[in-house]
C-alpha cells in the first residue's frame, strides 16, 4: 500500500505542468524584443523565461510568500492563519496559498475551488518542489501569472504596462507588477488608481523595512506614476516575424537580426517610402546579409504602408521579374567557362533573333562595346547576343545550381527574354547567390586557395543554427574565384546612365560590387551590392504589380542601397585571387588574345581565359606612300609598300562604333589603279537573313512601308537598292530606304559603286 501511494505520489504530477498556447516571440541577437504574435487562444503569453529579474522576484516573494525559499510547498502557520480568518469573516477573505501552490492552481485553471481541490494543490505543490528548483518554479508563476484583459505572464505585462522588458523594470513597476495578479480583473491599469497605488505603497514601505530598499530608493518610487494606458509592443521586424511563425508557432527565437542596424535600416526604409509614395510607389523591401556567418543582420519586408497597399505582404521571398539582375551571373559564367575575357568587344547594334528585338534602355548603339562595360552600363543588347552565344540552356542550369528557386519554367519559356527580365526571382535567393559567390571567393584567397563544397548555404535568421560550408576542396563548387573577382571589379564600376541625376547618391569611395535592375513597364526596381562581408538587396515597386514610369533601378533601389551600407563597417576591396587568375597579353582595342598584329596590354584572366579566341580585328594592310589608300602588287612595288596593322571592325558594328569614337581610322579605300581588291566595305543593319517583317497600319487603314537599314565604311559612297528585280533606289551617308510590298517572300539586294554586293532574304507578313 505505502508503495502503491508513493508510486502515485512520483506520478501524480505531470512532466509539462502548462500546456497553453504561447505567443510566437522574436528577438534580436542581442536579447531585444522585435515583435510578438498573439498565442491561438488569444492571449497574449509569452513562453519562459530562464530567469526572474531580481527586483521582481524580491517584490512577488515578500508580496506573495515571504517564506517561499524555506518552505516545502505549502505554509502550515499560513493555511492556519487563513482558516481562522476566514471563519472569523465567515466568508473567504485569505486563501493562505504559497507561490507553488498559485503556479499548481494557475496550471489546473477551470478546476472549481474546494477544500479537496486545495488539497489536491498542496499534494501536487509539495510533489513540484521535489522536482523543480525555487527559481524555476518561480518562472513558472512569473510566466501564467494573470494580469488583467488577455495578459498573461510578467514579460508580456512588462510590455503592456510599462513598455519595456522586465529586467529594466523600477522598484515601484516591479512592485505594481507584483500586485496585479492578486486581483487582475478588479485592480487595472487606468482604472482603481487608490488601490492599486495603496497595494504598490504597502509592498514598497515592506520592502524598505526588510532593508531590500533603502531610503532614498523607497521614497523616489513612491513618486512614480502608475500606468495609465497600454503600450504597444514593438514591432521592429513584423514580416521576420510573419515568416518564422510559419516554422515556429508559438516559440521564442533569438534572431541573428542586429537590433540597432534593424531600426535604422527601418528609418531609411520609412523616409524612402514617404518620397516614393509621392509619385505612386508603395513598396520596398530591404536585406542584409552577413557574409562569413550567411545571418539575416537586417529584415525589412515592406515597407511602412497601409491595407490597401498591401503592407503585410513579405516582399521577400516573394517572385518578381528580374530586370538585368542576372547580367552579372552570365558574364561570371562565361569568364569561368573560358569564352570570354573582361574586355572583349561584344556587338552593339540592331539585332532581330527569330523575331525578337531587344533594345538598349536608352535605344542607341555603340557598335561594339567591351564586355565589362557592358556589364556596367548594363546594356541589354550585348547581354542578349551573349547568352545567346553562351546558350540558353547552360544559362538555365547554371541558375539551378544557384538554386534561384522561381526560375522555374523550361528554358524554352524564357527564350533570351531570360537576361532580360523575362524570369522571376526573390530577394532571398538573389542575396543568398551573391553570398555565395563572395564567400567563394573570401575562402579562396584566405585558406590556400581552397573552396568549400557548400558555399551557397541556406540564408539563416536563427542564432542558435550556425552554418556547415562543408568539406575543403580543390574543385569549385560553381563558379571559379578569379571569374567572381574580374566580375566584382567590372560591377564596382558600374556607369550612371546618361540623365540620370539620381546618381548623386552614388558615394565613390565605398568601394561594393552592385548591380541595379528595371523590369519591364517600370514594375520592378532591384539593387543588389556585396562587400567582402555584407550583401545588402533592395526591391522597389508596387506589391499590386502597377508599374511607373518613374520607377528605376538605379533612381529608385541604388540610393536605398547606398544608404544601408554607409550604415554597415566600411570594408577593404577584395583581395585578388592570384591562383586562379593569369597575366596574359590582350589586344588593346579588342579585348580579346592579343594576336601579332595587336597592340598589347598585360592584363590579369581567368586561367581558362587562355582557351579564347585571338583578336579578329587586326591585319595588316599595304598603304601606299601616303598612306592615304590601300594598295598591292598590281598598283605598287612591293618595296613602296608602307604596311600597317589596322584595327578593322565589320561594317555595322563599324557604323555605330565610330560615332561613339572619333578615334577609329576608317580603312582607306583602295587606289583606282590596283585590280582585284575586293573588301567588305557594306553590311545590312535590317533585316536579317530570314527575317519576317511586319506590316503596320496607320489609323486609316492603310499599310505602311518599312525601312532598311545598311552601313557602308565609305561615308561617300552610294549604295543602289532593289527588291527582286525591281530598282527601289540610291542613298548616300544615310543608307535607309522605305519599301512598299505586299505579303510575300522576297531577295533584297544592295550594290555600291565599286561592284560589291550583298543580298538578304525575307518575308513580309501583315497582321
Amino acid at each position: 500500500m505505502a508503495l502503491a501511494l508513493l508510486v502515485w505520489y512520483y506520478c501524480c504530477l505531470p512532466k509539462q505542468l502548462f500546456n497553453n498556447p504561447y505567443a510566437t516571440v522574436i528577438e534580436s541577437s542581442e536579447g531585444e524584443l522585435l515583435g510578438a504574435r498573439i498565442a491561438k487562444d488569444g492571449q497574449w503569453r509569452f513562453p519562459e523565461q530562464d530567469s526572474v529579474p531580481y527586483k521582481f522576484r524580491k517584490c512577488i516573494v515578500y508580496f506573495e510568500d515571504q517564506h517561499f525559499y524555506s518552505h516545502p510547498g505549502f505554509n502550515p502557520v499560513s493555511i492556519i492563519n487563513a482558516i481562522k480568518q476566514n471563519y472569523k469573516a465567515g466568508k473567504v477573505v485569505r486563501g493562505g496559498s504559497t507561490l507553488t501552490q498559485q503556479v499548481i492552481r494557475l496550471s489546473r485553471e477551470g478546476k472549481k475551488r474546494s477544500y479537496i481541490e486545495k488539497l489536491t494543490e498542496l499534494i501536487l505543490a509539495t510533489r513540484l518542489e521535489f522536482r523543480d528548483t525555487k527559481d524555476e518554479i518561480l518562472g513558472l508563476y512569473a510566466a501564467h501569472a494573470p494580469y488583467g484583459g488577455n495578459v498573461v505572464g510578467l514579460e508580456m505585462a512588462s510590455w503592456r504596462y510599462f513598455g519595456v522588458q522586465p529586467h529594466q523594470l523600477s522598484w515601484a513597476e516591479s512592485a505594481t507588477l507584483a500586485v496585479l495578479p492578486n486581483a487582475p480583473a478588479l485592480i487595472y491599469p487606468g482604472r482603481n488608481q487608490d488601490d492599486l497605488r495603496n497595494k504598490r505603497n504597502r509592498l514598497l514601505k515592506k520592502l524598505y523595512t526588510e532593508d531590500v530598499i533603502d531610503k532614498t530608493t523607497y521614497e523616489l518610487s513612491l513618486e512614480e506614476e502608475l500606468p495609465q494606458k497600454p503600450f504597444d509592443l514593438p514591432e521592429t521586424a513584423p514580416h521576420l516575424l510573419q515568416n518564422i511563425a510559419k516554422s515556429q508557432e508559438g516559440h521564442r527565437i533569438t534572431t541573428t537580426v542586429k537590433s540597432v542596424l534593424q531600426q535604422r535600416v527601418n528609418q531609411i526604409a520609412k523616409r524612402y517610402y514617404n518620397e516614393y509614395r509621392q509619385t505612386e510607389v508603395y513598396n520596398l523591401a530591404v536585406l542584409v546579409v552577413d557574409v562569413e556567418t550567411r545571418d539575416i543582420i537586417a529584415y525589412v519586408g515592406n515597407s511602412p504602408t497601409d491595407k490597401l497597399h498591401q503592407k503585410d505582404v513579405d516582399i521577400i521571398p516573394a517572385p518578381r521579374s528580374t530586370g538585368s539582375i542576372l547580367k552579372p551571373f552570365l558574364f561570371a559564367s562565361m569568364l569561368d567557362a573560358g569564352e570570354l575575357l573582361p574586355n572583349t568587344l561584344i556587338a552593339d547594334i540592331p539585332t532581330q533573333i527569330s523575331g525578337y528585338s531587344p533594345k538598349n534602355y536608352n535605344h542607341t548603339y555603340d557598335g561594339a562595346v567591351p564586355a565589362q562595360k557592358a556589364l556596367s552600363r548594363s546594356l541589354n543588347i550585348p547581354a542578349v547576343l551573349m547568352l545567346q552565344d553562351f546558350g540558353v540552356y547552360r544559362f538555365y542550369e547554371q541558375l539551378q545550381r544557384f538554386k534561384l528557386r522561381d526560375v522555374n519554367q523550361h528554358p524554352n519559356h524564357y527564350g533570351l527574354s531570360l537576361i532580360l527580365g523575362g524570369a522571376e526571382s526573390n530577394l532571398w535567393d538573389l542575396c543568398r547567390t551573391y553570398a555565395g559567390l563572395t564567400g567563394t571567393l573570401n575562402h579562396f584567397t584566405t585558406h590556400d586557395a581552397k573552396y568549400r563544397k557548400n558555399e551557397f548555404a541556406e540564408l539563416n535568421w536563427d542564432s542558435k543554427v550556425k552554418r556547415n560550408f562543408g568539406k575543403e576542396t580543390f574543385n569549385k563548387p560553381q563558379l571559379g574565384a578569379g571569374a567572381i573577382w574580374l566580375t566584382y571589379n567590372a560591377m564596382k564600376e558600374v556607369n550612371r546612365p546618361e540623365g540620370d541625376e539620381a546618381w548623386r547618391f552614388y558615394d565613390s569611395s565605398l568601394e561594393i560590387a552592385w548591380k541595379t535592375g528595371t523590369s519591364f513597364g517600370g514594375r520592378d526596381a532591384w539593387a543588389i551590392g556585396t562587400s567582402p562581408r555584407y550583401v545588402v538587396g533592395v526591391w522597389v515597386g508596387n506589391a499590386s504589380g502597377e508599374g511607373r514610369p518613374s520607377l528605376t533601378g538605379v533612381g529608385s533601389a541604388a540610393p536605398m542601397l547606398f544608404d544601408v551600407f554607409n550604415l554597415l563597417p566600411r570594408q577593404p576591396w577584395f583581395k585578388a585571387p592570384l591562383n586562379d587568375l593569369e597575366e596574359a597579353h590582350i589586344c588593346k582595342q579588342s579585348g580579346h588574345l592579343a594576336g601579332e598584329h595587336c597592340p598589347a596590354v598585360k592584363q590579369w584572366i581567368p586561367i581558362t581565359g587562355k582557351n579564347t579566341d585571338v583578336c579578329p580585328y587586326h591585319r595588316l594592310v599595304n598603304l601606299d606612300a601616303t598612306a592615304q589608300y590601300q594598295v598591292n602588287s598590281s598598283c605598287e612595288s612591293v618595296s613602296d609598300m608602307i604596311t600597317k596593322s589596322w584595327f578593322v571592325l565589320p561594317p555595322v558594328m563599324e557604323w555605330y562604333y565610330k560615332k561613339q569614337h572619333i578615334d577609329y581610322a576608317t580603312l582607306p579605300p583602295f587606289r583606282s589603279d590596283c585590280n582585284g581588291a575586293m573588301s567588305t566595305t557594306m553590311g545590312f543593319i535590317y533585316p536579317k537573313d530570314n527575317g519576317k517583317i511586319y506590316l503596320t497600319k496607320d489609323f486609316s487603314g492603310k499599310l505602311q512601308p518599312f525601312i532598311l537599314k545598311a552601313a557602308h565604311t565609305n561615308p561617300d559612297a552610294k549604295v543602289f537598292w532593289y527588291l527582286n528585280d525591281r530598282y527601289l533606289g540610291v542613298t548616300q551617308t544615310f543608307h535607309e530606304m522605305p519599301v512598299e510590298a505586299k505579303t510575300g517572300k522576297y531577295y533584297i539586294t544592295i550594290t555600291d559603286e565599286n561592284g560589291n554586293e550583298l543580298n538578304r532574304r525575307i518575308e513580309i507578313v501583315s497582321q
